[in-house]
């Protein structure tokens, strides 16, 4: 049984930083593109970054230059490095796992970060 877990979220400051966290379980994290979404209160759900297997890194314009995305495959963990945070980037952050050789997707519940003085 696939399993992510977050964790690490949590209250920071304007200007702040914060790393979260994913656990994977139940999977092997080398067949997956990992990714950060987050979902906004009365938003939908939006794209935060993502991470091949081979290192490959994307991310969203509101985030690039601001956070970094990592992955540690032999620890099945994935990782994201926040700084500058604004307040705009309060949101519930989850994390995805898309299998590389077929449309499956795993999903984490998420971990709530507020960005706030």
């Amino acid at each position: 049984q696939a399993q992510l877990v977050e964790t690490g979220g949590g209250l920071v400051q304007p200007g702040g930083s914060l790393k979260i966290y994913c656990e994977a379980s139940g999977i092997t994290l080398r067949f997956y593109t990992m990714a950060w979404y987050r979902q906004a209160p009365g938003k939908q759900r939006e794209l935060v970054a993502s991470i091949t297997n081979g290192g490959t890194t994307n991310y969203a314009d509101s985030v690039r230059g601001r956070f970094t995305i990592s992955r540690d495959n032999a620890k099945n963990t994935l990782a994201l490095q926040m700084n500058s945070l604004k307040p705009e980037d309060t949101a519930v952050y989850h994390c995805n796992a898309h299998y590389v050789f077929a449309d499956r997707d795993y999903w984490g519940k998420g971990t709530l970060v507020t960005v706030s003085s």
